[in-house]
């Protein structure tokens, strides 16, 4: 009932399974604090945010005045711990009767679904930053129009372009938002998102090895300091299940958007992934006889907004490219 037969006379011995990318998203979530969890210290995983001291160092001090004195506060944020896999289960007639190695397909295909969980568990937390930008008016290539309470005020009407990506970078540098690497941001968008982006880099591929670097999973280019990377794992639209964007279509440029989607542009320490258990293919303890088995994948850990805190929407890393519709 799920499809066809995992033996026949003429089958092919070669393993063939559907093809999927890698994950694009978690390569960017912090864990570095993931062994201060660990196993036997609770579902709560938390972190301290140092904010900037309350009032600026003046430029001199008079030889009689006393040392200024100021204070700094700390915010905290939170994650929990969870749980997460996937499993198939199979029978001993069909491993003993099958061509292919069941146990090896199984753990292949868990693998695949395994990455696009993690992808969409990161990728949601990227998408609870408080900083979304479009285009001024919504066809803007000269100003954006920012706001920081999580929701775009203007109907994205236009395709990104490296125009905007000059403009987010220069936003991006004015908030002291530390770079991802060097003085280098990262971005992370669709294929057909950033294809206008792309088509205008072209001379950059072809003359500068700038354009030509790539470092990271997904990785297609540079362009003002700022590396793009395509993903396919959250489909447009953002959310793990839906496949649309709603913007304006100008039917008049095949540009404008339709071709249009979110883009998140970022810095450095954006989301923290706690790990108390690494992600694992088990394998089920045989029952009845040997004759029940199965495979799983299974995690335990959580994946949270590192900078998305209580009273710290000044200091978030990551900028996302978004519409009102």
């Amino acid at each position: 009932s799920l499809g066809t037969y995992m033996y026949s006379l003429n089958l092919s011995a070669e393993l063939r399974v559907a093809v999927q990318p890698m994950t694009k998203f978690r390569q960017f979530a912090d864990i570095k604090d993931a062994s201060q969890q660990g196993k036997k210290k609770g579902d709560l995983f938390t972190w301290d945010v140092y904010q900037d001291v309350a009032t600026r160092a003046s430029s001199t001090l008079a030889e009689t005045n006393t040392m200024p004195e100021t204070n700094f506060t700390v915010v905290q944020g939170t994650l929990t711990i969870a749980e997460a896999g996937n499993s198939v289960p199979y029978s001993g007639k069909l491993d003993d009767l099958s061509k292919h190695p069941v146990k090896t397909i199984i753990q292949k295909v868990l693998k695949n679904d395994a990455t696009k969980w993690f992808d969409a568990a990161a990728q949601a937390q990227f998408n609870l930053t408080s900083l979304r930008v479009a285009p001024t008016r919504g066809t803007s290539t000269t100003a954006l129009t920012l706001t920081s309470n999580g929701t775009s005020s203007t109907s994205n009407n236009i395709a990104f372009q490296k125009e905007h990506a000059k403009l987010v970078y220069d936003l991006m540098k004015e908030r002291n938002i530390p770079p991802y690497t060097g003085d280098d941001y990262y971005s992370i968008a669709w294929p057909s998102t950033l294809r206008r982006l792309k088509n205008d880099m072209e001379s950059l591929h072809q003359y500068t090895p700038e354009g030509l670097g790539m470092i990271m999973n997904g990785e297609i280019g540079r362009y003002e300091k700022m590396r793009f990377v395509e993903q396919t794992n959250i489909p447009k639209g953002g959310a793990a299940n839906s496949t649309t964007w709603n913007a304006y279509t100008n039917t008049s440029d095949p540009w404008d958007g339709a071709l249009s989607d979110w883009i998140f542009f970022f810095g450095d320490d954006t989301v923290a992934e706690a790990i108390a258990v690494p992600e694992e293919m088990r394998g089920k303890i045989p029952t009845d006889y040997g004759r029940s088995k199965g495979v799983a994948w299974y995690y335990l850990g959580g994946f949270g907004n590192a900078h998305k805190v209580t009273g710290n929407t000044a200091n978030e890393r990551i900028v996302k490219w978004d519409s009102s519709v």
